[in-house]
Order: structure tokens, then sequence, then C-alpha cells
């Protein structure tokens, strides 16, 4: 007998050897290397988790020692000295699951590091068997440390949550290396039984099951030495860590899509990741996007449609698409964007960050900011006059059109075969001030101005502004008026450049990417640059508050506070725009009409009930609404005041050339005391002058009409603006590309 049984353990024996011996560590399974990347808000809470699998892999060194020691107390606190397996626990497996009794999994947290990663997670002998033989042997390839955090990287903690830096986003809001120990003691506990666990917030039964387990594990801290008995009673005395409510991801619907491939396309154009790269998921990428006001921006869109829109019953006002975007004047941070109804809706391409959509007016303050700065040719041959806001130009119907030379622009769909420039209305304006055809958005003067100046000066104006030169139309009579078709992005950006004194600051979406605990570089905030004198971007708000104040964009002064703005209105109604800024944000608003199945823009004759749709109109109240929302609690500050400027010249044939202006040049720094704000501290920018009152006149009310302006569209006070863009009169062409991401200058689409 004696002799029998030594020869039976002698051939287990050597049956487990060879075993051993035979046994590989095979590749991990390609679904435990799967992970997600994770997208934050400004505030550091979780926008999206893009990717199949809500997992982020971290270094052990992320995890607190005393959370690491919260699982090995609750489930292996001899982990360190084990060779991998526990005996009596193999054991008792084995024969549980030979004899037909109750099917028992891995104790040690090797074995359910082995079964995790290499294994399946069905149960029976022969995969408990390798699962003993590879953690064994797994301990030759990686160190304990290693194993350590690839158990914890690769658990399943309940709530779509695998890994634990998604468990301590998806219970506590934190990332795994904020947890508490007693935050980590219920983590832990959910491993055993996470789909009970999950619902310690809402269900009594699994928050007592939850708490026993939590106390369970307190206990065994205490027990091991890893935390003292009086720690243990101070955590019991504090109470059990109840997780946050559970909220399930949203998926990329709403405005989630177009914010998450927003900062994608800016972390590839600042980085070496490719799309690939990122498609394996284990990024987290914080951005700048504000949730408050992105959820206000959509807000404003959806009350504006809600009033004006009924695509049921009206056929005008289907495929009415609006883009918008919102920045911060002195970093040039994307606060907000509205790309769209969604993803969700089968609607892909961003609205605020694509070209396509003629700007119309709201590219005049690019034209005076160039006369500002180099000056015009009044008269062949001479040097450049230098220009202000109250140099007088031909604001007429009709006027034919001159270039430098003085020779009348050509245009053979004309009977005259000149140019002849028009305006929305037949107004006769005479001569009239840069400033009041601003206001009144009477396209002539601009033409004609932008002629003078030259289109390579307002071409690099705009680019100096931040405009990209992909989205500017040819040299045409109608680029000054509107023809280019920048992004929303980009526009705001633009009138940032003019809000921030002439600094001009990229616009950006990312502050920070993290890859495995490390920060990847190139992500540092974009250092301004002197783009315009500030006199010069000073001079252009102080018109662009008239606008507001007595012109086109009166609507704009629902806001109650002081605004810069610039309504926008193009050729047959195809677009209507408002920019407008205050001294601590700038939002762009753009409204066009686009079947989705065919591209091109159509006209918006008829939207929403109106027989010409204006960027002062459903634009504009969009603008307003968000606006109200984004600046709440925010204190009331003033724009700077009007610089001292030199002498400007009028148009040659304006009568009683008198100097437009007077005095020196602006002195560089303000010397108006700075007015208290109504917090009792005073402005640190040299822009905001804060406390100050309101703009004049009455907030949310216009005369003389429906207000518009733009490239067609006066309206406002005057009843004058606008003119044509495109066609034998305007100059330029109308035609609209499809649109294509400008942000970034990347093409990838869904």
């Amino acid at each position: 007998m004696l002799s029998g049984f030594l020869l039976v353990f002698a051939g287990l024996l050597g049956l487990f050897g060879y075993a051993y011996a035979t046994t590989t560590i095979p590749s991990p399974n390609p679904s435990t290397q799967k992970q997600s990347n994770t997208y934050y808000w400004s505030d550091g809470s979780v926008l999206a988790t893009q990717g199949s699998t809500n997992r982020q892999n971290v270094d052990l060194a992320q995890v607190p020692k005393l959370v690491q020691w919260d699982f090995l107390a609750a489930e292996n606190a001899t982990f360190y000295t084990d060779p991998g397996i526990d005996t009596q626990g193999m054991l008792r497996a084995v024969y549980h699951m030979a004899t037909g009794g109750e099917v028992q999994s891995g104790s040690t947290i090797t074995q359910q590091f082995v079964k995790n990663t290499y294994l399946s997670q069905s149960q029976s002998v022969t995969r408990k068997l390798r699962e003993i033989m590879i953690s064994l042997k797994i301990g030759n390839q990686l160190s304990k440390q290693e194993i350590l955090q690839g158990y914890l990287n690769s658990c399943y903690y309940g709530r779509d949550a695998y890994g634990i830096e998604a468990a301590a986003r998806v219970y506590y809001h934190e990332h795994a290396s904020q947890l508490t120990v007693g935050q980590g003691a219920f983590i832990a506990a959910t491993v055993n039984e996470p789909s009970l666990l999950m619902h310690a917030d809402t269900d009594p039964q699994a928050k007592a099951q939850a708490e026993a387990r939590w106390k369970y594990v307190l206990s065994r801290m205490a027990a091991i030495h890893k935390i003292s008995q009086a720690q243990e009673q101070q955590y019991l005395a504090a109470g059990f860590p109840t997780p946050k409510p559970y909220t399930p991801s949203g998926g990329m619907a709403g405005q989630t899509g177009y914010l998450v491939d927003t900062a994608q396309k800016y972390v590839e154009a600042h980085s070496s990741l490719t799309d690939q790269q990122l498609g394996h998921g284990g990024y987290q990428i914080y951005t700048t996007f504000d949730k408050k006001r992105v959820n206000a921006l959509s807000a404003s869109v959806a009350a504006m449609e809600k009033k004006h829109l009924d695509p049921k019953h009206r056929s005008a006002d289907r495929d009415v698409q609006v883009g918008a975007a919102s920045i911060d004047p002195s970093t040039g941070a994307v606060a907000a964007l509205y790309g769209g109804p969604g993803w969700n809706k089968g609607h892909w391409t961003d609205n605020a960050d694509a070209t396509g959509v003629p700007v119309g007016s709201t590219f005049k303050p690019i034209d005076l900011a160039a006369a500002l700065d180099h000056g015009a040719v009044l008269s062949p041959g001479r040097t450049p006059s230098p220009i202000t806001p109250d140099s007088k130009f031909n604001g007429d119907d009709g006027i034919t059109i001159k270039n430098q030379q003085g020779q009348e622009l050509p245009d053979s769909g004309d009977p005259t075969g000149l140019l002849h420039q028009r305006n929305d209305v037949p107004t006769k304006w005479g001569y009239i001030t840069l400033r009041k055809a601003m206001e009144q958005s009477v396209n002539t003067p601009y033409v004609q101005l932008g002629e003078y100046v030259g289109y390579q000066n307002v071409e690099s104006e705009a680019l100096k502004a931040g405009l990209l030169r992909k989205s500017l139309q040819y040299d045409t009579p109608g680029f000054y008026i509107g023809t280019s078709t920048p992004s929303a992005i980009r526009m705001a950006d633009a009138y940032a450049t003019f809000d921030d004194g002439g600094i001009q600051h990229e616009p950006f979406s990312v502050t920070k990417v993290i890859d495995g605990g490390r920060q990847l570089p190139g992500f540092d905030k974009p250092k301004g640059t002197t783009a315009l004198p500030s006199s010069t971007a000073d001079t252009v708000t102080d018109v662009l508050q008239d606008v507001v104040k007595k012109g086109t964009g009166t609507n704009a002064q629902a806001l109650g506070r002081p605004v810069a703005g610039k309504t926008g209105t193009t050729d047959d109604y195809k677009s209507a725009w408002f920019i407008g800024y205050t001294p601590q944000l700038v939002t762009s608003v753009a409204m066009f009409k686009e079947d989705p199945k065919n591209a091109g823009l159509q006209s918006m004759q008829g939207v929403g009930g109106y027989s010409k749709v204006f960027g002062a109109d459903m634009p504009t109240e969009v603008w307003t609404g968000y606006m109200t929302a984004a600046l709440q609690g925010q204190p009331v500050q003033q724009f700077p005041p009007l610089p001292q400027l030199g002498q400007g010249t009028d148009e040659y044939g304006a009568p009683s050339p008198t100097p437009s202006a007077t005095v020196s040049t602006r002195p560089a720094t303000p010397t108006a005391p700075a007015t208290p704000s109504p917090t009792g501290r005073a402005c640190q920018h040299r822009k905001k002058l804060c406390a100050g009152p309101s703009p004049t006149g009455t907030p949310g009310t216009t005369t003389g009409g429906t207000g518009g302006g733009g490239t067609v569209g006066g309206g406002g006070t005057g009843g004058a603006g606008g003119g044509l863009i495109g066609g034998t009169t305007g100059g330029g062409t109308s035609s609209t590309p499809t649109p294509t991401p400008s942000f970034t200058g990347r093409g990838r689409r869904p």
C-alpha cells in the first residue's frame, strides 16, 4: 500500500512537473487591452468616454498605497509573500469542481489577474488547472507590483467600469489617485458582487450588503496592521462613503459628438498622435469646454427654434441650421460651441468648425482695421492717406467702384460694362462716415474703401486677426463685404483680437493630455501675439458698440451690458450672422439653410415667417439668450475709451472735407481711473474698466424696421444697408462649397 501510494504520488508529481514545464504564458486577451479615451469638461468632470470598453489603465504609483492594501486585505493579505497560489484554496476549488459541488473562483490576486488577463471567464477543471500553472510561472516574468497593477486595471467593478480608474470615476467622480481609504474599501468590495453593489446608492439591500463588506475590509486593514484600531474607528465614525448616483454614459448624442471631435482634431494637430493611436484608447483629454455654457448655448438655439421654426407646417423652415462658437478673448479658449442637432440626429458636420457659409458684413470690421493701419490710396499715384471712422465715403446705391489707379472696375454682366455696387435699398445716403456705414451696414463705402486700401492689406489684416487663408475669397470687390467663408470658431477668434486690444490668441480646445500617468507635451496654452495696434483694435470696438447702440444690432441691447457687435447677411439671404462681444466673452452665431442630401446653401426667405432673414433677428436672439446665461453673476465691465486718433481723410468728392479727428495718438496706458466693480475690486486688465453703465437706449427694441444688415439687408434704424454679393452687380461670387473643417486644418469626419 505504501509502495502504491508513493507510486501514485510520484506519478502525480511527475504529471505536475510536466504540466508546469510545458505551460506557456499566452498573450493577453485583446479584450483586456481595450481602453477608452476620457474627455473632461473645463471643471475636471467627465464630458464623455469614447471606446467600446470603459477602461483606462493607470500605473500602480497612481493608486494610493492604503487603497492598494484595501484590495490586498480583502482578497489576499499574503500577496507579497505567496508563490501566486493558495494551496489549500486551490485543492478546495479543484475538489468542489471535480465532485460537482459549488464552483469556486481563484483565491489569490495573482490567479484573478491571470483569469482576467489571459484566460476566459468560464468555470471548468481544465481552465482552473491552466490558471494555477500560469499563476505559478507568471512570477518569473512579472514583478508583484506589475501583477497588482494588472489586477487593479483588469477587474470589473460594476457600472460598466473596467479597471480602478473607471471605477473611481463612476462611483465617486474622482481619479484613482484621489480615492480615500474608505472609498477604496467600498470599491474593493464591489469586485465580489459588482452587479449588486453597484446600486448601493439607491437599493437598501445593496447598501446594507456593501456597508457590511466595507466594514469587513476596514477590519482586515486593522488586523494586518495597515491602519490602527483608532483609525478604523475614525473611518467607521465618518460613515459609509455612499457612491454618487449612477449616470450611464450618454454616448455622443447632442453636442457631445462635436465637442469630442473638435478636441480630438486638436490633439492630432498638436501632437504626434494619429487616429489609430487614439483609437487604441487610454488617453485622458482635458478640454476648455464649459459645461454650463455649452448647455446654455444649446438651450438658446432650441428656444429660438421652438419660437420661430415650424418645419412640419412651413416648408421654408426645413433644413435650417445653426452654428455657433464662444471664446474667451483673453486666452483663445473655446468655452462653448454649437455644432448642430447632434450625431444621434444624423448631422455629422460640426457647423461651428466648418467653412462654407459666407460671413457677409461681419467682415467689414476687418476692412476698417486694415484702413486704420495702412491708410487708403484715394488718388492715383499718391501715398496712402490716413483713415479714421469719421472719414466720409459715398454711400449711395449703385455707385461705380474704382481701384487704386482710379479706374472703374469692369463687370461684363452689367449693360454699362462697369461694376455698380448695390445696397439693399436705394437710399440716398450721400457721403457718410465709415462709422455710420458700419452702423447701418451700408455696403458701398466699404467696397470702395477696400479697393483703396488694397486686397493684400485687407487679406493680411484678416490673417493677423486669426482667419485662415484657405477660407478667404479671391481678390474681388465682394471680398470686402463677406464672400469669404471662415468658420464660426475662427470668426469669433478674429473678433476676440479686437476685444483683447489687438492681441491674437490661437483658438484652442485642449489644455492637457495624459497617457499612462504621463502628461504629453504640446498642449500649453498658446501665447498671445500682437497682431494689431491697440489703438486700431479699440477703435474698431468703439465703432461696433455704436452698431449695437444705434445701428443694425440694437436687438443685442437686451443683454443689458456694454456690447460691441456686427450683423451680417448675404446674397439672397443664404446666411445670417451676428458676432458680438463683451470684455469677457466673444460669441459668433451663424444661421443658414442646406439640404443634407444636396450640398449648397439655399435662400432663407420665408424662414420663421420672415420675408427677409437678417443677422439682427434670429441669430441675435440666439446670441442674446446665450450670453445672458453665460455671463450671469459676472460683473459688468466696460470697454476702453475711444483712442485719440490723428487726422483722417475723406474720399475725393465728399463735401466739406473737414478733418475727421484731431489730436495725438493714444497713450500706451489708459489714464482714466478704473471704476470700482460690484465686488469692490478694480479690474486689472487694460480694457476692463468695471461697473459702468449699460448701453444707452431701451433694451430689446429697434427703430425703423426689423434690423439686419450685412451684405444684404440693411434695415435697422436707417432702413438701409446690405447690397449684393455675387452676380453681375455685387462683385465676387456667391458660390458656397460644402462645409469642411477649418479649426485645425484636418478633414477627418465620422
